[in-house]
């Protein structure tokens, strides 16, 4: 009885800590004004179900197990033959079945899963790759970030696609252009579940009242083109200043409600009314109905 309940508590603080980004993976975050201290976001999101609930299967089953997560076998991640097949990007991710029982969970619950699951990266770098916990040797091959290191990372839009698959089963492209215009989202077993394309609110207060929890919000560069994706974090997150935030892998440049700069890679950012991700963005897709 004693050991259950010390696993439990043990099991518990993990997940907590994860989530809160109370981890420091390979590459550390630490803001750009301060190479030494780990950043400490000043958002939180506070879920509606209880995030044990949410997870437990990523934190402690074999979902969540790193050796688990690519179609190639683990063994063979940083040999040769992966170098010359895949290159800077390493491993693809495994094309996972869904979760026990999720047909019967709400879409609140599956909106909500997809955000837990994406929080447990938080702090994870900027890196050209498919899977987050794929770990470069120094002479592996590199396309350059401004991290200046290669090391475990991920970029947007194998972040979304990795997320939804490790959270749901659903395997989007994670080719950004070919994610953003994606209507049919393969499961493993071939069934196919239709995305719903929404368009660009008109006003900047009409995006908290038109995205959910869990919608992929694409950002075009200055050319037009859809050079970039978020997870839209809605009613779940809570801002200093009551800004919308949005959970993403990026590089550094923005600021946080202290005016404090936020580290590269996965983290919680702001939605502002002059940031980037509102003057630039283009539409959204909702892959849960």
């Amino acid at each position: 009885m004693r050991s259950q309940k010390v696993k439990t508590t043990l099991m518990t603080l993990k997940i907590y800590m994860v989530l809160l980004g109370v981890w420091l993976p390979t590459c550390v975050s630490v803001a750009a004004d301060s190479k030494t201290v780990p950043y400490e976001s000043p958002y939180r999101i506070q879920y509606t179900i209880p995030v044990e609930e949410l997870i437990e299967d990523l934190i402690q089953g074999p979902r969540g197990e790193v050796k688990r997560l690519s179609s190639i076998p683990f063994d063979d991640w940083y040999t040769s033959k992966v170098k010359t097949r895949w290159g800077a990007w390493g491993p693809p991710f495994a094309h996972m079945p869904p979760p026990n029982g999720i047909e019967s969970r709400s879409a609140d619950f599956k909106r909500e899963r997809v955000i837990a699951a994406g929080m447990r990266y938080v702090g994870i770098s900027y890196q050209h790759h498919h899977l987050p916990d794929w770990d470069p040797p120094d002479d592996w091959p590199w396309k350059e970030v401004g991290r200046g290191e290669n090391c475990k990372g991920i970029d947007c839009s194998n972040f979304t696609a990795f997320i939804y698959n490790q959270a749901l089963g659903l395997k989007p492209t994670s080719a950004i252009r070919e994610q953003a215009e994606q209507f049919e989202i393969p499961f493993s077993d071939g069934k196919i579940l239709r995305a719903e394309k929404i368009e660009r609110p008109k006003s900047y207060d009409a995006f908290s009242k038109e995205l959910k929890t869990g919608d992929l919000l694409f950002v075009q560069n200055a050319s037009k083109s859809i050079s970039h994706v978020v997870l839209w974090i809605g009613s779940i997150g809570h801002s200093p200043d009551n800004v919308p935030l949005i959970l993403d892998s990026t590089g550094e440049g923005r600021k946080d409600s202290n005016g404090q700069s936020i580290p590269d890679g996965v983290q919680l950012r702001p939605f502002t009314k002059s940031s980037w991700y509102y003057k630039s963005s283009a539409h959204a897709m909702r892959l849960i109905p």
